[in-house]
């Protein structure tokens, strides 16, 4: 599978169209349904290489444009998702200047 191509369990005479949102693989059972003692066998089935962990990203990616930046009318959700994040990513990468200047009791 080359960039861009669709995915190979992806067959438009089975599926329809192609929906970049959808995963086209074997369907297993969803992570909330899951019990704690079957969770160990969950996660070794999953496949771990970066194509795979990319493919999920843009999985998540596309469910998340299409209910809330794709909807004829939408709502101002998606920014406060969009600066939410930001927060907290630039509170991370400044997590190392920050602790410096905590108030610390010498008593």
């Amino acid at each position: 599978m080359a960039f861009g191509d669709y995915p190979a369990e992806y067959n438009p005479k089975v599926h329809g169209p192609y929906d970049p949102a959808r995963y086209y693989g074997k369907a297993d059972v969803p992570f909330g349904q899951v019990k704690l003692s079957e969770l160990g066998s969950w996660f070794s089935r999953r496949n771990k290489n970066p194509r795979a962990v990319a493919g999920a990203f843009s999985r998540a990616w596309w469910r998340w444009q299409h209910k809330y930046l794709q909807p004829k009318k939408a709502g101002i959700a998606p920014f406060f998702h969009v600066t939410a994040a930001s927060m907290v990513f630039f509170y991370v990468i400044n997590y190392g200047k920050a602790k410096q200047h905590r108030n610390y009791k010498y008593h």
